[in-house]
């Protein structure tokens, strides 16, 4: 429980924060391909233990997969020049089709996979911890060193290709992202990962007014998240993925009340005056 707890912990900070410029730069469908293609190389990893001697960490696939998912899409970006968009669903399509494949080969679901799609708070060993806080000391250098080029490229990708700092920038972007849906994964789950990466910073954007704002407080709405899902899903015994995921949809509703409140509020001093 406590590996998982600080798990999450560190979770709620690296998805809302990668999230951010996911939403702002209009690629949140990025989060669900790249889940998937997680899904067929956590499947893979469980297929391999299961027929050799040699065991690998399914984590550790799951981030290979990811990975290579990510360049595939950025590959295919440069393909359908025109039409870059259909990189995500191509790719989305090849890991369900991986994921299955290597599942049926693994004779179905077991307890082990059941927590990788729907997220564990008591599967978290130290190794999986080790792996993960390896993974946001990465993601936090990143987005130190380079936030000035992530923030002209979500805002302005044209000026930005003028720059020459468009391409690179994406293509380190893009593998960020594919490691942040993979230590997250253990926690909140393959198919639900995107939610945590989204939802707080959908939340954040309807009572925030800069961009800083909106990563303190989408990372701020992601710890509440998680704290309070990994609360009630220890508590009731339930799966702590969904869990969290309806914590930050709770959030959302009431960010949205509290900006159309705002607005009327707003509306009536205008009126007043």
């Amino acid at each position: 429980m406590r590996y998982s707890f600080i798990s999450g912990l560190i979770a709620g900070l690296i998805a809302p924060l990668i999230g951010t410029f996911i939403v702002i730069r209009r690629l949140s469908l990025i989060a669900d391909a790249l889940s998937h293609v997680t899904l067929g190389g956590i499947a893979f990893g469980v297929y391999l233990s299961s027929i050799t001697s040699f065991v690998i960490n399914p984590l550790v696939s799951g981030i290979v997969f990811s990975v290579l998912g990510a360049l595939g899409i950025e590959r295919l970006r440069t393909v359908y020049k025109h039409y870059q968009e259909l990189a995500i669903p191509i790719i989305m399509s090849l890991g369900i089709a991986v994921g299955i494949l290597f599942l049926s080969l693994a004779n179905g679901f077991n307890q082990d996979l059941f927590g990788y799609l729907f997220g564990s708070i008591s599967a978290v060993s130290s190794a999986d911890l080790t792996l993960i806080s390896v993974i946001a000391v990465i993601v936090i250098f990143f987005i130190f060193l380079l936030y000035k080029e992530m923030f002209l490229v979500s805002f302005d990708e044209e000026y930005a290709s003028v720059m020459n700092i468009s391409k690179w920038i994406h293509f380190l972007f893009i593998i960020v992202v594919a490691l942040v849906i993979s230590a997250s994964m253990r926690i909140v789950g393959i198919l639900l990962v995107s939610a945590l990466m989204t939802l707080p910073v959908a939340s954040a954007m309807r009572i925030t007014s800069s961009f800083k704002q909106l990563m303190i407080v989408s990372v701020i709405l992601g710890e509440i998240a998680v704290i309070s899902g990994l609360f009630l899903s220890f508590h009731l015994d339930i799966s702590p993925g969904g869990t969290i995921v309806l914590v930050s949809i709770l959030i959302l509703l009431g960010t949205i009340l509290l900006d159309r409140l705002g607005v009327r509020k707003n509306g009536k001093e205008s009126q007043e005056v």
